[in-house]
Parts: structure tokens; C-alpha cells; sequence
């Protein structure tokens, strides 16, 4: 397992209530897909609740089970799609919006994967992704109609971070990347 974010260790010291909410979602949906017996579910949600750091919260989510061909798709109409804090990224992200804007942080997310895919299909909306500050980005299979991304390549990459690729499209909207600071 590969897991990102920033901070003198490589983990931020405190977590926010986005962060345990997040964790705590993701526990509930594990309980519900059956992954979880009921006294797992006790225990890690004493866990995440007890946590105090990013890797205590990594760690209750550590060993949940995964689907090796893992897809996600996130879609509306309009209106906003936003995932941030302690979030399990899947190996293939698909993100579809008509009129919305799209934000996607990476940086203290769990990445259990050397490449994640995400796909966008967006209409008017703009889309912004904060990736680890140790992550390789590759934009070259997305199409824009508007305005190019807005994207600096690392000076210096590190070959051991994760491999972010970006395809699909984009109408009217702009994307915007950068790397986390910590």
C-alpha cells in the first residue's frame, strides 16, 4: 500500500472533522458491502474517531478490501464534486459533469496503486486536482475545447511517486493541477 501526504514525517500532525468524516463513510460503506463484521466496524470506527494523525486514520482504513479492476464514477449535472482528506483513491477515476465545477485532492488521500486513471467528461465546468507533491502527472490524452490546463511540471520528479494520468475531455471549462506543498 502506498499512501501520500505531506508533513515532517510525510504525514500532516492533526486531522480535520472532513478527514474522520471521510473515514468514517468509507468504514460504514465497507460495513454495508459486507467486508466488515460488525465488531470490525466497532473497533475501527473507535479507531478513526481516537485518531489524531492522518497515518492513524490510513491505518483503520489499511486493509480494506479492494477490487483489483477498482472504478469509480462520479457524476452530475451541475453542482459541485468535491473529494478531499483521508479518501481511497480507485485505479481508474471517472468524473462526469455538465455545469459543475470538480475538486479533487490528492494529497493526503490513500493511493494503493504506482498509476491512478482519472477520466473526465466535462461540459462548462472547471475542475482543479491537488496530487502529491511526489506524483508524476501525465495530461497528454486530455482534450480541451477552451482553455489549456494549467499544469507545471515538477522540476525534479521523483520516480517512486504515483503516476496520475489524466485523459477525456473538457468543453468550456479549465483545468488547473498542482502539486501539495507538504
Amino acid at each position: 500500500m502506498k499512501a501520500v501526504a505531506g508533513g515532517s514525517d510525510g504525514w500532516p500532525s492533526l486531522i480535520s472533522e472532513d478527514d474522520r468524516d471521510t473515514a468514517v463513510q468509507r468504514l460504514q460503506e465497507a460495513y454495508g458491502e459486507g467486508h466488515l463484521s460488525h465488531g470490525e466496524l466497532e473497533e475501527r470506527l473507535h479507531e478513526v474517531l481516537t485518531a489524531k494523525t492522518h497515518r492513524a486514520l490510513v491505518s483503520a482504513l489499511a486493509s480494506l478490501p479492494e477490487d483489483a479492476g477498482d472504478t469509480s464514477t462520479i457524476a452530475v449535472v451541475s453542482g459541485r464534486i468535491q473529494r478531499r482528506g483521508a479518501w481511497r483513491v480507485p485505479r481508474i477515476l471517472k468524473v462526469a459533469s455538465a455545469l459543475g465545477r470538480v475538486h479533487l485532492d490528492l494529497s493526503r488521500a490513500v493511493i494503493d496503486h504506482p498509476a491512478v486513471d482519472i477520466e473526465f467528461q466535462l461540459g462548462s465546468g472547471s475542475a482543479k486536482i491537488t496530487v502529491p507533491r511526489d506524483a508524476i502527472v501525465d495530461i497528454e490524452d486530455l482534450r480541451t475545447g477552451w482553455k489549456d490546463p494549467l499544469y507545471r511540471t515538477r522540476r525534479r520528479p521523483r520516480p517512486d511517486g504515483p503516476r496520475i494520468r489524466i485523459s477525456g475531455s473538457m468543453g468550456l471549462g479549465r483545468l488547473k493541477i498542482r502539486h501539495a506543498r507538504r
